[in-house]
């Protein structure tokens, strides 16, 4: 533990002087956050989903109702407290307590679904019915339990200025998010396979059940993703989402979307339709034209630059330091790596023993990514990169070459140039003062031998 907190601050000083270093040493870009697009929504936000870096914000603490995009933060609690194969029986409440107008697929008393099955009801035709039944069935019979679920979750991901007071966002005073809340919860979500594959699912079909001989179709709503209303709003780089609609809430939606190896999270609420599908689509253009994702990590090997050898087996027996391969920065395209702003901070953690400190980067004043720094004993001949050649499925990502290892042991030698220059000089001042005693002793004693030597020549010559 103490050789690990020794590695973390020599590591937090390096990177730090090195950055300091770089900032003084070179001429910065002016930093500059794009700008330039409206949009119609009451509220709105744009997070890129690798970095939880925000792209756009407009409004994203205010609270609004949210309608059906509330069938997120169900589907999360569902699928982190259930299996997909588990049957869920509708109860009463479940089929005559939650229809809404037009939000449910007339499930019956009794009828019985998986949760697989409930789970794409409630996110494709945002079945309200399902919603509930899902709620009672993870709840243990009570949907209360299940709320109160969803809010420990909410709080769980950070969100401080919402509150949920039901499964399937129909009206309710006392239920209301923000958009800011509402891109955690989503990210969140999407970070789960499953769920990620529902919501980008554009059909599906429940087979029969013990209430229905016929099989019931299933479609996704959201208008971006599938045509099943209109093909007028389809983005071609639509990874799929969730409607919402009530006549408190106005329209609210969430979308997702993917291109250039970038991925996005978009949140609107309260906006008139078709006001949500175009403030979706702008801001996607807005994003995609004027962001990139950078990889922080080197994509092969640290010592790629040692072509001579000259090395020689630093790499086989020592401690290699390293960058996170999956660490990620989103900047705006006219900017690069090199002007962003670091941070080091040193970690401790019981559960990786090699990590040792986490670099956060910021521009223009907006948190852009972050990565974490580790070290480990390397085996002989091979490097901690070395699997990462794009070529060999490594990411894909748009990279920018940082040689941290380089970086630290560049620092390690100008410390110890250091500290052995300010040591000589400390021998020499030394030596010096001695000297100087030397002397002033010798000064001091010179007048009484030179008078010995007058009286014995006295004494001789009478």
């Amino acid at each position: 533990m103490l050789k690990k907190k020794i590695c973390a601050g020599l590591l937090a000083a390096a990177l730090t002087v090195m950055s300091l270093f770089a900032n003084t040493a070179t001429a910065r870009a002016e930093e500059t956050w794009p700008g330039g697009v409206d949009t119609q929504s009451a509220a709105a936000i744009v997070v890129e989903l690798e970095t939880g870096a925000i792209l756009y914000e407009k409004n994203i603490h205010a609270t609004y109702y949210p309608a059906s995009i509330t069938k997120i933060l169900t589907a999360l609690v569902a699928l982190e407290h259930s299996s997909l194969d588990e049957v869920v029986t509708f109860s009463e409440d479940a089929v005559y307590l939650n229809e809404g107008d037009t939000s449910h697929i007339s499930r019956d008393v009794g009828e019985q679904m998986t949760m697989e099955q409930c789970l794409y009801g409630m996110l494709l035709e945002s079945a309200n019915e399902c919603a509930y039944a899902i709620a009672e069935h993870v709840g243990g019979g009570d949907v209360n339990v299940f709320v109160d679920m969803m809010n420990q979750k909410a709080a769980e991901l950070g969100c401080q200025d919402s509150y949920f007071n039901n499964t399937n966002g129909l009206p309710d005073e006392n239920h209301y998010v923000s958009a800011y809340d509402m891109a955690l919860i989503s990210r969140a979500a999407y970070q789960n396979p499953t769920f990620a594959k529902m919501i980008g699912t554009k059909s599906y079909q429940i087979p029969p059940t013990n209430t229905h001989a016929d099989p019931t179709p299933l479609n996704n709503h959201h208008s971006m993703l599938h045509p099943y209303h209109t093909s007028r709003y389809v983005y071609p780089y639509c990874l799929g989402g969730k409607t919402g609609y009530t006549d408190a809430s106005n329209s609210t939606l969430v979308t997702y979307a993917a291109k250039d190896g970038m991925t996005l999270v978009c949140v609107v609420l309260n906006v008139t339709s078709p006001g949500h599908w175009t403030d979706t689509t702008n801001l996607f253009n807005y994003c995609f034209d004027n962001f990139a994702v950078y990889n922080v990590a080197d994509q092969v090997s640290p010592f790629a630059g040692d072509a001579d050898g000259s090395l020689g087996s630093l790499g086989e027996d020592m401690e290699l330091v390293s960058t996170d391969p999956h660490g990620t920065v989103v900047l705006p395209k006219t900017a690069s790596l090199a002007d962003a702003q670091a941070s080091v901070t040193p970690l401790e953690s019981e559960d990786d023993a090699a990590l040792v400190g986490q670099v956060t980067f910021t521009y223009a004043g907006h948190y852009v990514g972050q990565t974490t720094v580790s070290y480990q004993q390397s085996g002989e001949g091979t490097f901690p990169f070395h699997n990462l050649d794009p070529e060999k499925g490594g990411s894909q990502i748009r990279s920018i070459n940082i040689n941290f290892f380089m970086i630290f042991l560049t620092a390690a030698v100008l410390a110890v140039v250091v500290l052995g220059i300010f040591a000589l000089g400390r021998t020499f001042s030394r030596i010096g003062i001695r000297r100087r005693r030397r002397r002033n002793a010798i000064k001091k004693k010179k007048p009484a031998y030179r008078q010995i030597r007058r009286n014995r020549r006295r004494g001789r010559r009478y």
